[in-house]
């Protein structure tokens, strides 16, 4: 018997195979499946072919070179920590960067009676808070230093909410600044700074005259550090706005004339030499406390530090350094704003400096009067006294002005310090005036204006609004308007403007007239 079974038969494999009526409902089944998944293959199938045309597109190569550059860029913006010491390529580079050769034009004549459209001050940004430890932190809700304050944060804004604050200085005080520190721009010197006697070598770039009154040479050094605080009180940095190359050039030049090891600037070039030293390191603080470069820093402390030797023991300063123990009131204020900004920079200082300034407000305060003393209770400043020669009954009221903002930035409240109220009545009886005798008792004095328009407006209310109207009326008209000296002022009329000439007088006008939005009112709303 065979194992094998044997073939199926026809009829049986006709039956195993499937009918037709079955074939045709297995590929309908088949097609409808596969209608039903059509539309996502296809969405699917599309998607694919644009990720591989955008993969295609992307320029792999350039993105590839391109991103340690990026890396780099945010490197070099990070923050630096200014507590420690500036490596040496940050100094070379620095160095680099302000002795590029400016390139000199002819300047474009401008009435300034229409708004400047080119003016970039408007996209200034603040500068990063630096938390100081200010004795003003503690009593009211602002700060300030020396005679600046940076552009925005807790020292209230120059500039804000797109809006030049420039406006609230009344009218016509605008195009006043602008024209001022057009004049300043168009007399730098091509070393950078400004010359108190020289400076008319740059003249004939506004106007076709040459201007007149000129200073003293020796004091070369503190007229360019008005001449740049006038620059940074309106906004402009070694980084930022339409002046940072002339404050550039005017920081490179002081820290060129610096004594590397003593930190002087300047030398001890004539009797005065403390006051330039004074206002050209306040200067330099303040342009560090902006940048807050390296390079900067160490300029700054040491500047900082010679003040520091030249005070007397618990007490305050003159002409001397080291110090003889002798005092005066004019010296003292000029010493003290520079550490405050050196403060606010987070500069190393001796906060007792501070105390011995205000011990010494303190002993020439008239106590009945509230009249501050040059060198003595009673003594009149030295303007008084060179106008007539001798002391005598007329009284000016500048080492007034200068004791009361030394009192405001010490951290004095007129509520608890009644003294400072006596201040501002004095001075509101002897408000700014223009007079062309330089000899008039209570003439022109842009010294004694701009101590007191920035202490009275801290004071605020009445005082302020007496000694505003005054000072706008003083400077506002007596500015010059035409030819190369458009935009300065006289200094032949000012006491003092045979030692800084048309500079200093400029210098101090265009400051007078920033008060308005330099800092914020540290007294509150008064």
């Amino acid at each position: 018997m065979s194992n094998s079974n044997p073939p199926p038969s026809a009829a049986v494999l006709e039956r195993s195979l499937p009918q037709s009526w079955e074939r045709a409902r297995n590929f309908n089944d088949e097609f409808y499946d596969w209608l039903e998944r059509a539309p996502w293959l296809a969405i699917s199938a599309a998607a694919h072919v644009i990720i591989v045309l955008i993969c295609m597109a992307i320029p792999w190569e350039t993105i590839t070179k391109s991103e340690p550059t990026q890396m780099n860029a945010s490197l070099e913006q990070a923050p630096v920590d200014v507590f420690e010491d500036p490596p040496e390529e940050k100094l070379e580079d620095l160095e680099e960067e302000l002795t590029e050769e400016p390139v000199i034009q002819q300047a474009e004549v401008s009435d300034h009676n229409e708004e400047d459209t080119n003016d970039s001050t408007e996209s200034l940004v603040g500068e990063p808070d630096l938390n100081s430890k200010s004795p003003f932190d503690e009593k009211f809700s602002n700060s300030v230093i020396g005679i600046g304050g940076p552009p925005g944060g807790k020292f209230g804004g120059r500039f804000g909410g797109g809006k030049d604050l420039r406006t609230k200085g009344g009218s016509g005080c605008g195009p006043v600044v602008r024209d001022g520190l057009e004049w300043l721009k168009w007399h730098q010197s091509a070393e950078g700074c400004w010359k108190a006697k020289d400076y008319v070598e740059n003249c004939g770039k506004i106007g076709s005259s040459t201007c007149s009154d000129v200073g003293e040479e020796s004091n070369n050094v503190g007229v360019t550090g008005l001449a740049l605080l006038a620059f940074l009180g309106d906004g402009n940095t070694t980084r930022d706005g339409p002046y940072r190359e002339n404050v550039a050039r005017g920081i490179k030049w002081l820290k060129d004339e610096q004594d590397q090891d003593s930190g002087l600037i300047g030398g001890r070039v004539g009797h005065a030499f403390l006051y330039n030293h004074a206002i050209a390191s306040l200067a330099m603080c303040e342009a560090y406390y902006f940048s807050q470069s390296p390079a900067l820093k160490r300029s700054a402390q040491k500047a900082s530090e010679f003040i520091m030797s030249a005070r007397n023991p618990y007490s305050a300063w003159r002409y001397s350094q080291p110090p003889t123990g002798e005092n005066d009131t004019s010296v003292t204020g000029w010493m003290v704003f520079a550490l405050k900004s050196a403060e606010e920079a987070k500069l190393t200082i001796d906060k007792e400096s501070f105390a011995g300034a205000l011990s010494w407000i303190d002993e020439v305060t008239d106590s009945k009067t509230g009249r501050v003393g040059y060198d003595a209770v009673g003594t009149p400043s030295s303007r008084v006294a060179r106008i007539n020669d001798h002391f005598n009954e007329q009284r000016g009221e500048s080492m007034t002005a200068v004791g009361l903002l030394c009192r405001v930035f010490m951290g004095q409240d007129p509520a608890t310090t009644p003294v400072m109220e006596q201040h501002a009545n004095l001075l509101a009886k002897a408000l700014p005036k223009w007079d062309a005798d330089p000899k008039a008792k209570e003439g022109t004095d842009f010294y004694y204006w701009y101590y007191g328009s920035y202490a009275m407006y801290q004071m605020g209310g009445s005082h302020w609004t007496k000694w505003k109207s005054a000072m706008e009326q003083a400077l506002v008209k007596s500015q010059r308007k035409e030819g190369d000296e458009k935009g300065s002022w006289d200094a032949k009329v000012d006491p003092w403007g045979y030692a800084g000439g048309r500079v200093y007088t400029t210098a101090l006008g265009v400051l007078c007239l920033e008060v308005y939005y330099r800092y914020a009112r540290v007294l509150g709303g008064r």
